[in-house]
């Protein structure tokens, strides 16, 4: 499988190429997660109040999560930019360095998470019905922790160099046998919730095989050969990781406030509908805002590369069509919420106050994702330029605004509900201030590049 011509390509070609199955692998990626919860939620007579407790541990997958991003966002466009120097040795280095950081990450915060789980479970909005739901999931999944890590990290190596079409089939690979495994594990051999987990883990053991020898493969542009990791490469990954790295994490720390809040708000009657009505959403979230980044972080490789090699007018390039894509595809999710919803909710529960509940709030939770295109491809943009200055207080400031309206909503009208304006409110307020932003320091960034380079 040939990698791409970062060079000489047309940037259409090259943006469809590499965002088109990046976006693909992301959305099937979610299925993980869908795919789980959607067979839980239908086991008979516990499901509704075991889909609540899944959704309950899902601040804390994400959070395992948001490591691989750490290595895999911040190595990787390194990476690609020193490829674009023509340092093939340091790209070899630096990937190297990822995988073996990756290894040792995941087997420091396994046992970590085993130490702290239930006392988090019971603060992250977790009901005397739910726990023991939450804590059975979360409990199989920690297992699985290295190839959690290992299948979403190296992922990014892989997309960075070209080969996002070998990305997206590892990624198809793991989520198309999680969608077979999941039924006999849950209901043919009867383990229910764990059985939905065991699934997952066995699913990204497979997709991290696949990545891991498409890596090693001859076809790779940038082969993974086993080296000591160098320190001065792990600060630049982890400086370069840190704002995606904060963006997942802190992903994980609204739907923890957002849980907490309904819990509260909505007492013993409501609290735990809510949760489980905020866990459909959350899914469908999903398949919004992965392959969203997908789209703009597919060309990150190509952001990277075309800056390193002093190439600005094919970084702009890039931004647009990717702008174009990412608007297409917040527009026709939105359409598909606003219009068939309640087709979605059905796929995790049968009974239909909770149907009816749950559509009207995900019109409100999607109602601004086509301006959040702009915040999403902007981040990234200036991620991909080794800009975590900018790109990292763009992120915290939607998250910050998040916080905040979640807390005060339900506080001035006493319904617990309330909590679910908060996105919306936080997405449009941030998609002004990201493009206020790039409207005037992209341009300073690309400039500063080309007097750097005496262009």
């Amino acid at each position: 499988m040939r990698s791409h011509d970062f060079d000489n390509e047309g940037l259409w070609r090259l943006t469809l190429s590499l965002s088109i199955p990046t976006c693909l692998s992301q959305a099937v990626n979610v299925l993980y997660a869908i795919v789980d919860r959607m067979f839980i939620g239908n086991i008979p007579l516990v499901g509704d109040v075991a889909l609540a407790g899944v959704g309950v541990s899902a601040p804390i997958t994400t959070l395992i999560g948001s490591f691989a991003v750490l290595i895999g966002l911040g190595g990787s466009p390194i990476m690609a930019m020193r490829e674009g120097h023509r340092e093939h040795e340091e790209a070899v280095r630096i990937l190297s360095t990822g995988f073996v950081s990756l290894v040792v990450i995941s087997f420091v915060i396994m046992p970590l998470c085993f130490l702290v789980k239930d006392p988090l479970l019971m603060l992250f909005g977790s009901s005397a019905a739910t726990f023991p739901y939450a804590d059975e999931y979360l409990t199989v999944y920690l297992m699985g922790t290295p190839f959690a890590l290992l299948s979403t990290g190296m992922n990014s190596f892989l997309i960075n160099q070209g080969m996002s079409r070998r990305a997206m089939v590892s990624v198809m690979a793991g989520a198309l046998m999680n969608l077979v495994l999941d039924p006999i594990f849950i209901f043919t051999f009867d383990l229910g919730v764990a059985g939905a987990a065991v699934a997952t883990v066995i699913s990204q053991a497979a997709s991290a095989a696949i990545t891991l020898t498409s890596l090693c493969s001859r076809s790779a542009r940038i082969r993974l050969t086993l080296q000591s990791p160098k320190a001065r490469i792990l600060r630049r990954t982890l400086t370069l990781g840190l704002s995606p790295f904060i963006i997942i994490a802190t992903d994980s720390m609204i739907m923890i406030v957002l849980n907490t809040v309904l819990q509260r708000y909505g007492g013993e009657g409501m609290g735990d509908a809510l949760i489980s009505a905020s866990t459909i959403i959350q899914s469908f979230h999903l398949l919004v805002m992965n392959p969203l980044g997908g789209i703009t972080g597919g060309s990150q490789g190509l952001l990277s590369y075309s800056y390193g090699a002093g190439r600005t007018d094919r970084v702009l390039g890039t931004w647009k069509r990717v702008q174009v894509l990412a608007t297409l595809y917040t527009t026709l999710m939105m359409v598909l919420a606003w219009s068939a919803g309640d087709l979605f909710i059905r796929l995790f529960t049968s009974d239909s106050a909770l149907v009816a509940l749950t559509d009207h709030y995900l019109k409100v939770f999607t109602a601004m994702i086509i301006p959040l295109s702009f915040q999403y491809n902007t981040v990234d943009t200036f991620t991909a330029l080794g800009k975590a200055g900018i790109s990292l207080p763009l992120s915290l400031w939607r998250k910050l605004c998040f916080t905040l309206c979640v807390f005060l909503f339900p506080f001035i009208t006493k319904e617990a509900g309330s909590a679910f304006l908060s996105e919306p409110a936080s997405d449009l307020i941030a998609s002004l201030v990201s493009t206020t932003t790039l409207a005037i320091m992209l341009p300073r960034v690309l400039r500063q590049r080309q007097k750097g380079l005496g262009i």
